[in-house]
């Protein structure tokens, strides 16, 4: 009992932490415990975290899958939705062979696509991605209404702790996608608990072939047994058989929920017996001993596993109420533009694992998750909401994988995102004669100039206007000139992106 409620305690911590970072409640609080996103074992694959890779794979040599039950998202997740279908159908699980062919088929479809950068599979796959998509489009929206609506109620009352936050789709590919996630996530938990951490997830298939050769175990005392089969029915894992005595550590979590079902004390967490007999001098001690042992066996586990984050550390707009305002849509761009710090796109390619962490941080509404297959659900910048502000480098400090390299303000002043184009026809002076110049105005390196220029009015008179010319070598690809510009749908001037960043 004491082994299942440690579990469950740090288990719970962790997965709050990733739900608050997740939803942004708070940017200082994010800053203190994005470690939780980057001890997650693909992230921290992808970023050739040494310290916490190694933390993890240690941890599982030595206590078993801990890092699912505890410190993965979509592992606990899973754990709610089977907790919530065990209190409507008790002793609801049962034993089933190990599926070796379904699991090693995905894994290496995964390595393959991981290899040669196919995004669209890797990020389906990834499971700490998985759930950070599902919180981002489904969980975000609830908790940002909830925000508006105690925005609302405090403004009344002159009080402004909330401060009102745009509802809007960042991505429908993404929302459709994280639905279908959460709903099989949720009807194979519901029904045989963790089948997808051990028939799909490559991560779970990956730590397995550790954790067979854990030092500390769930083990079955056949002497003891009475097979009453509790164990098997309460195993989420599908582990244990208790008609041949044994438990797939392959497949255990070390959950510990069969431990309490047993009540012949025929189940133990406990170290191999080789090595338990090495290191009992006295047999007829062992039985006292050994429960003590176990606790501090599995709190250290879960110590060990945890501290390697310590190594890793829609709305209208109206214009002075006269006008509606229309909402502007996206320009078709030949090159997407990556956020700053990602180098290239081939760089982000190979590492994002389209968690939406970075989508989730961006308080400028800048980034989305890509549509186009090449890397789907990825970021994206796009000035629709909002521009890439100077001093802004929120998504490269929460990015885990590396896709997003930390930079500083004073970096990402230097680097060139993309270029300016301008669109004549969509231009207010070119279209109505009005001076207009705003994207000369807010340029913040002075990369525009307005300059005069003759044109014909529709009756043939001749009219002098400024129109805007763009010194790319300056220009960085903020996007403040494309949000900024009054023309609607369709900014007359919007950027297009580098392949490779350019620093100056």
């Amino acid at each position: 009992m004491v082994l299942r409620k440690i579990r469950i305690t740090l288990a719970t911590v962790c997965f709050v932490l990733v739900n608050v970072l997740f939803l942004g409640v708070s940017w200082t609080v994010s800053q203190h415990i994005a470690w939780v996103a980057k001890i997650q074992f693909l992230p921290a694959l992808l970023a050739l975290d040494y310290a916490v890779l190694l933390g993890l794979i240690l941890a599982t040599l030595i206590f078993g899958r801990i890092y699912c039950s505890v410190i993965c998202p979509l592992g606990v997740m899973q754990d709610i939705f089977g907790w919530a279908g065990r209190k409507s159908v008790k002793n609801r699980y049962f034993h089933s062979p190990e599926k070796k062919w379904l699991r090693y088929t995905v894994l290496a479809l995964f390595v393959i696509c991981l290899i040669v950068g196919f995004a669209p599979v890797t990020t389906l796959l990834a499971p700490y991605s998985a759930y950070g998509r599902i919180v981002n489009s489904l969980f975000r929206p609830l908790y940002d209404l909830l925000n508006n609506g105690l925005a609302a109620i405090e403004s009344r009352y002159d009080s402004y702790i909330f401060t009102n936050v745009q509802l809007w789709m960042r991505s429908v590919t993404t929302f459709v996608v994280a639905l279908l996630t959460l709903g099989i996530l949720a009807v194979l938990a519901w029904r045989n608990g963790r089948t997808y951490c051990n028939t799909v997830c490559p991560v779970g298939t990956v730590l397995s072939l550790f954790s067979r050769f854990s030092l500390f175990r769930v083990q079955l005392d056949k002497s003891k047994c009475r097979n009453c089969s509790l164990c098997e029915k309460n195993c989420k894992a599908s582990a244990i058989d208790f008609r041949a005595g044994t438990v797939d550590l392959s497949r255990c979590v070390a959950c510990g929920d069969c431990l309490d079902k047993c009540k012949f004390d025929a189940l133990h967490y406990t170290l191999v017996p080789a090595l338990k007999k090495r290191l009992s001098p006295d047999k007829r001690n062992d039985s006292a001993t050994l429960p003590d042992m176990n606790k501090r066996a599995f709190v250290g586990g879960l110590a060990l596993a945890a501290g390697t984050a310590v190594m890793a550390e829609t709305k209208i707009k109206v214009d002075g109420g006269l006008a509606v305002i229309e909402d502007k849509k996206a320009p078709h761009r030949q090159t997407p533009i990556t956020p700053p710090g990602s180098v290239s796109a081939y760089n982000m390619t190979r590492h994002c694992t389209a968690c939406q962490l970075c989508v989730s941080a961006c308080p400028n509404n800048v980034l989305r998750p890509s549509m186009d297959l090449n890397n789907l659900m990825q970021p994206v910048m796009s000035f629709e909401r909002g521009y890439c502000r100077p001093e802004c480098t929120r998504c490269s400090e929460v990015c885990p994988t590396g896709a997003i390299k930390r930079i500083t303000p004073e970096q990402k002043t230097a680097i060139h995102l993309g270029h300016a184009v301008w669109i004549e026809k969509n231009c207010v002076p070119v279209a109505n004669g009005d001076t207009c110049g705003a994207c000369a105005r807010h340029c913040p390196v002075w990369a525009i100039q307005m300059v005069e220029r003759e044109m014909k009015t529709p009756s043939g008179d001749t009219r002098i206007v400024e129109v805007p010319v763009i010194d790319t070598e300056k220009c960085i690809g903020c996007g403040k000139c494309e949000n900024l510009c009054p023309a609607r749908p369709f900014s007359a001037i919007y950027v297009e992106g580098n392949t490779m960043h350019r620093i100056d």
